[in-house]
């Protein structure tokens, strides 16, 4: 209780001081104590429906967690922000690279991509040999605003660069008193895109680790009520290995792939994107151009 007490005035004191960070922190604290844990939530990771995840509050101490929201970029601050083209992406802001990434926030994605990171994902999910992603493709920190969305989706299948195989998200939610009435929830659909079998509320300092296949739609498809001084935060971490096929539904390349819920109609031109993003462009021209061509298209998220 001391140590909590202790933390929480940290944290107020932070907020009147701004973004900073103690000189010493790291993330190797907060992970020796998911340790503790891990025989119970890689438990609930791996026997999770519809595919293996698990949801972790309270992740960051309450000092460095304010810190990072403190640290945040403004929504009007168009130097950095690059804002995402496409209907299934209304709304959304992000930011992968370093030279605009925030002092604070630029620590913690180098904290989540460390040797001590990986190997706690690793024994929390059963996977060997993970890689972290420093190019932030597609990853960094993500900013979605008033009646924005993210339409169900399943991820691209490889790094465009590397040709990895992308194997595992993580996304830690930023905005302090994110509140029920706002929405936004992480949803995890089942392997048709059919139905919703679980919501996640975005609240402040909660952590999502999931495992990505051809079959793990997920995605924030409600357009967010909040207001509009409100927007929802959040930090994203992509973590793969190096194979080219593995079993589990996940085999051949591919771009993301959206899909529209039951009784929805996408417009003409979402389902143009759709169609170019999920193979058409790809079966239509040659190997080499397509592959410039989507490393081009990652490289603007």
């Amino acid at each position: 209780m001391d140590a909590l007490r202790q933390d929480l005035q940290q944290a107020a004191a932070l907020t009147d001081a701004g973004p900073a960070l103690p000189l010493d922190w790291s993330i190797v604290p907060t992970v020796d104590a998911l340790r503790k844990r891990l025989p119970e939530i890689a438990q609930q990771y791996q026997k999770a429906l519809p595919y293996p995840h698990v949801v972790i509050d309270d992740f960051l101490p309450p000092a460095v967690a304010a810190a990072m929201a403190a640290d945040f970029p403004r929504p009007d601050d168009a130097r950095v922000w690059n804002r995402l083209p496409t209907d299934d992406q209304r709304g959304k802001s992000s930011l992968r690279h370093e030279n605009t990434l925030p002092a604070c926030i630029r620590r913690l994605i180098h904290e989540l991509n460390s040797q001590t990171m990986i190997e706690f994902i690793e024994e929390l999910s059963g996977l060997d040999n993970l890689i972290s992603d420093p190019r932030l493709v597609g990853g960094g920190i993500h900013q979605t605003h008033t009646s924005g969305k993210l339409s169900v989706h399943i991820d691209y299948s490889h790094h465009p660069c590397y040709q990895l195989l992308r194997r595992i998200n993580l996304i830690l939610y930023l905005t302090p008193d994110w509140r029920e009435e706002y929405g936004g929830h992480f949803e995890l659909w089942d392997a048709t895109a059919t139905s919703c079998l679980g919501k996640v509320l975005p609240v402040f300092n909660r952590c999502v680790i999931f495992s990505t296949s051809d079959n793990s739609y997920h995605g924030q498809p409600e357009p967010l009520r909040c207001p509009s001084d409100v927007q929802r935060n959040s930090v994203a971490l992509y973590y793969y290995t190096n194979e080219a096929r593995v079993s589990g539904g996940q085999a051949g390349s591919h771009n993301t792939i959206f899909r529209s819920r039951p009784g929805e109609t996408a417009p003409l031109g979402t389902r143009f994107v759709r169609a170019a993003s999920g193979g058409l462009l790809r079966d239509a021209m040659p190997p080499i151009l397509y592959r410039a061509l989507r490393r081009m298209w990652n490289g603007q998220r």
